[in-house]
């Protein structure tokens, strides 16, 4: 078969010169980004993180980069002629993104270990090793663009394909690191990488892609949590928001903001969703959903990568439409209510396609709405 057409991965001295290092984490996606980079003549090095963790709470449900992944990433390395390095980046990433998961849940928050992972263990330390290594750049498997400014500085865009698109996750990344990185996959859309793996005589063309958190392959986040954190499963009141209470669940840990299955409560008016978690007394707070209407959300851990704007389109779920709301350096103010929006989540600030900062939501408000 004809190899995969070239790409452009900007560069900064000829292919001939170039190292290029690859996160490979043995998907089809990172894959395919190995067999571009080698198609530009460059010296390729594929570097797969391992990330399985030897404890119980992991062993039992799986885990990212381990086993068959590796085996994978390898594969293709041999197929495709380059180098292949496994970093045991196991107690980096326990206690940088499992760990921080389960505190955020026992907290009653809503963590999203993408961001923390993205932020952590995969850009800061791969980036790191990477210029140990004299590389030119790094090279993902994430579908965001790089686009070069008017100023010459690197910019974080949407992916193409607004199915695929993973900007959310990536709000973190710091201009330095956006310098360095690079996002082969970001104008192309899932069926066409799947062709170009076909085209490279991978073996991993088919594979299926991770629909969940790496290290919870199954699903099971609350089994996972209760693990690791054994107290939020212990039994505790559901109260309405005058404090009355309605029954009893059997932990905060099967609970986040705006669900609304598995509170069981009969003989209400309206449908009841969860409105607060309140884990030091083990109360569930439960309500219509109007009580969810959020007004407001105080946003800590900011990062920017634009030019401190005040009217943005913001994004507090990663499956959500960004919405227009307006920035005042603490909070973010939507133009009409949101609904379900939960401490511990990533609250993503966009330009039209292009990602200009983002944090952590600390705390809401709810209210009406202003206009942005």
């Amino acid at each position: 078969m004809p190899p995969p057409p070239p790409i452009d991965f900007d560069l900064p001295r000829s292919a001939a010169d170039a190292r290029i290092v690859v996160a490979m984490s043995g998907g089809v996606d990172s894959s395919v980004v190995a067999a571009l980079a080698a198609n530009t003549g460059a010296e390729v090095i594929g570097v797969t993180l391992q990330l399985y963790d030897h404890g119980e709470a992991v062993k039992r449900s799986g885990s990212c980069c381990a086993g068959q992944d590796i085996y994978d990433a390898k594969t293709v390395c041999d197929r495709l002629g380059i180098a292949h390095y496994v970093l045991d980046y196991e107690s980096r990433f326990r206690t940088g993104v499992i760990d921080r998961f389960a505190d955020e849940y026992a907290r009653g928050r809503t963590p999203v270990p993408c961001s923390l992972c993205n932020q952590g263990v995969k850009f800061v330390d791969l980036i790191a090793f990477a210029r140990e290594l004299g590389a030119d750049c790094l090279a993902t498997g994430h579908y965001v663009r790089r686009v070069i400014g008017d100023d010459g500085r690197a910019q974080l865009w949407k992916g193409h394909d607004p199915a695929r698109d993973q900007s959310y996750f990536l709000y973190g990344t710091t201009p330095d690191q956006l310098d360095f990185l690079r996002f082969p996959l970001g104008g192309l859309p899932k069926s066409e990488v799947r062709l170009l793996a076909r085209q490279a005589g991978l073996d991993v063309a088919g594979k299926p892609d991770s629909q969940d958190i790496c290290f919870v392959p199954d699903g099971d986040y609350a089994g996972l949590v209760k693990r690791l954190r054994p107290e939020t499963a212990a039994p505790g009141d559901i109260v309405n928001l005058a404090g009355d209470t309605l029954g009893q669940h059997q932990g905060v840990v099967h609970f986040t903001i705006g669900q609304r299955r598995g509170i069981e409560i009969g003989g209400q008016a309206e449908p009841l969703y969860v409105v607060r978690i309140e884990p030091e007394s083990r109360r569930l707070v439960v309500g219509p959903r109007a009580a969810l209407a959020v007004a407001s959300a105080r946003v800590e851990g900011l990062n920017w990568l634009g030019e401190d704007q005040c009217n943005i389109m913001a994004k507090v779920r990663s499956l959500a439409l960004p919405v227009p709301a307006t920035w005042d350096g603490e909070w973010l103010s939507f133009a009409v209510n949101e609904y379900g929006v939960a401490p511990g989540q990533s609250a993503v600030f966009y330009d039209g396609p292009r990602l200009v900062g983002g944090g952590t939501i600390a705390e809401t408000r709810i209210g009406v709405a202003k206009a942005a």
